[in-house]
């Protein structure tokens, strides 16, 4: 007919104690410490390669800016690259939008440096 449960008689306890709190943070822990290894660091990571790339940069060298821009740098100010993309064409670019350098490759093309992923 209907479902009943069973009622344990008033002198017997079957409630177990509460966990200890720290076991209850223990899967929160591990959550954060697996966030941190597998976005955290490799996006600093990431962000240190670029870093040195735009630091490393020099007159002269074939880069691509984050969009989508080829060029010759020029000349290098503080945050400020001047590229030359054309015959009598200039531009300014922050430091930060420069995504690759390109280096010559062995077959006549150009190929990103070493360490660089494509764009």
């Amino acid at each position: 007919m209907g479902s009943q449960t069973a009622v344990p008689p008033r002198g017997s306890s079957n409630a177990q104690p509460a966990p200890s709190p720290i076991v209850s943070f223990v899967p929160m822990i591990v959550v954060i410490g697996i966030l941190y290894f597998l976005i955290i660091r490799p996006q600093q990571r990431q962000a240190k390669e670029h870093r040195e790339l735009v630091d490393n940069l020099k007159n002269g060298d074939r880069i691509i800016t984050q969009g989508g821009i080829h060029g010759t740098v020029v000349s290098i100010k503080a945050g400020i690259v001047q590229v030359k993309i054309a015959d009598n064409v200039r531009v300014d670019v922050n430091r930060t939008a420069i995504a690759q350098v390109l280096q010559p490759s062995t077959n006549g093309s150009l190929a990103p440096v070493s360490g660089d992923k494509p764009a």
